[in-house]
C-alpha cells in the first residue's frame, strides 16, 4: 500500500489575473481531481516554506486554475506569488483502485523495456480523450506511450519504475 505524501504540488502560480488579486495556476494535476469542496490550499515558496490561505474561489478552465484568496485582495500582492507552487494535503486526494494511478505518482517515473534498456523517465501526462498519454523524456528521444495495457506492462509507484512494451512505431 502506498503512503500517501504529506503535501501534494497541485499547480503553479504563473501570472495574476485582474486588479483583485485573482492568480493563474498552472494545474499540475487532472483538474478533475480537484474537490469541489476544497475550502484552503498553502502557498509554497521556493524555499519551501508554506502557508495556509482559504480560498475565497476557484474557477478550472482546461489546465488553469483560477485561484482567489482571502487575504489577497490587489493584483501588487498577487505578483509576488508568481513561481510559487500551490499545495494542498496528501489526505485530501481519494484512494485509487489498484491499477489506477493519480498523474503526480507518474510523472517521475523510470521507464525501461521488459528486456530491462532504460528508456528515460516520465515528463508529463496528458489526456488524448480516450486514454492518457504519458510523454517520456527519452535518453536518446522523447517516446510518447499510450497508457494502454498492451503498451503499460509494470508500474511499481514505491519503487518509481514503469515497464514497457514498446508498439510498432513508438
Amino acid at each position: 500500500m502506498n503512503r500517501k505524501p504529506d503535501f501534494i504540488i497541485i499547480g503553479e502560480i504563473v501570472k495574476t489575473r485582474g486588479l483583485r488579486g485573482c492568480m493563474k495556476v498552472l494545474s499540475f494535476v487532472d483538474t478533475a481531481d480537484i474537490s469541489a469542496g476544497l475550502e484552503f490550499v498553502y502557498i509554497q515558496d521556493n524555499f519551501e516554506q508554506k502557508k495556509l490561505y482559504n480560498l475565497r474561489k476557484i474557477d478550472i478552465s482546461g489546465r488553469f486554475l483560477f485561484v482567489e484568496l482571502d487575504t489577497i485582495n490587489d493584483v501588487d500582492l498577487a505578483k509576488t506569488f508568481v513561481g510559487c507552487k500551490i499545495v494542498i494535503p496528501g489526505n485530501m486526494f481519494k484512494e485509487l483502485p489498484e491499477g489506477e494511478y493519480y498523474w503526480r505518482d507518474i510523472i517521475g517515473l523510470n521507464v525501461y523495456t521488459e528486456e530491462g534498456k532504460l528508456l528515460g523517465q516520465i515528463e508529463s501526462v496528458f489526456p488524448t480523450g480516450s486514454n492518457d498519454v504519458y510523454v517520456c523524456k527519452g535518453v536518446e528521444r522523447e517516446i510518447l506511450l499510450p497508457a494502454i495495457a498492451d503498451v503499460i506492462k509494470f508500474i511499481d509507484i514505491d519503487q518509481r519504475v514503469m515497464k514497457v512494451k514498446l508498439m510498432e512505431g513508438l
